[in-house]
């Protein structure tokens, strides 16, 4: 399936690569993006071979500048309601993917563009990227989620001065507060992005996921809740033929051969 505003490419066995396309806009999410975003997402949740997705934005200024201005300016409440909304679905689509999801931002990730990054299980940064959420300069919040995303990936101090100030952060900045996990020079981001998926895709196919949804359902329970889940999805490994795979060849030192999801 061809795309007007996005690229999916399948790089290598496991391994798929979702560029937002429109270069010319920055990379802005309008609403033909957000409905291709959501197709994509489907059809990556729908592949039971995948095992890792990286998410990038086209022409090297832009990971994704934000949502597009031009079409909100004349919303009203109700058209903005809708426009949050399908924002927001593609962000909880993407959150939710049972495999592991990398930002690969390189240059602008602002408004939208940053909570998309957020959406993602974590982020890989050039040395060019540039993080914010700019919206109160435009007289509006954040609408995609960045004011709970941000807030559970630097703390609630921390996100609140930037949702307020709209202020912008640096690559290095963004490292150093955990907002992104790694920072390499703009030229090096895909290939640093394919190694750390290279070695995600060689782990247990069905243990990646448990952990992933390990951490992703207990961040919002308590810890005996929390550690109960993390009781019940281990268990749940246990019946997967991976399980039997790793062990076994832990035992008999060799290399996993895992197939299962």
């Amino acid at each position: 399936m061809s795309y007007e505003n996005l690229l999916l490419e399948q790089l290598e066995p496991g391994i798929q690569l979702l560029t937002i396309n429109r270069p010319q806009a920055l990379n802005a999410l309008n609403s033909a993006t957000l409905d291709e975003l959501a197709q994509a997402i489907g059809r990556v949740a729908a592949d039971q071979a995948a095992r890792v997705l990286l998410v990038t934005g086209a022409g090297g200024k832009a990971f994704v500048a934000g949502a597009d201005i031009g079409e909100m300016k004349d919303y009203t409440p109700d058209q903005a309601r809708r426009f949050s909304e399908r924002g927001m679905g593609v962000m909880h689509a993407l959150e939710s993917l049972p495999i592991p999801v990398i930002a690969l931002v390189n240059g602008y990730a602002l408004g939208g563009g940053c909570e998309l990054a957020l959406a993602c299980d974590w982020i890989v940064a050039g040395d060019n990227a540039v993080f914010g959420q700019p919206e109160v300069n435009l007289g509006i919040p954040p609408g995609f989620g960045g004011t709970q995303r941000l807030r559970r990936r630097v703390g609630r101090a921390r996100a609140v001065e930037l949702l307020t100030t709209a202020r912008q952060v640096k690559a290095e900045e963004a490292l150093r507060i955990g907002l992104a996990n790694h920072v390499h020079p703009a030229t090096e981001l895909k290939a640093r992005g394919i190694e750390a998926a290279r070695t995600i895709a060689g782990k247990g196919p069905a243990a990646v996921r448990l952990a992933k949804e390990a951490a992703r359902r207990g961040e919002d329970l308590d810890l005996a809740n929390a550690c109960a889940l993390e009781t019940a999805l281990f268990a749940l490994a246990f019946a997967a033929a991976d399980q039997k795979e790793g062990m076994s060849a832990f035992l008999e030192k060799r290399p996993a051969r895992f197939t299962a999801r």
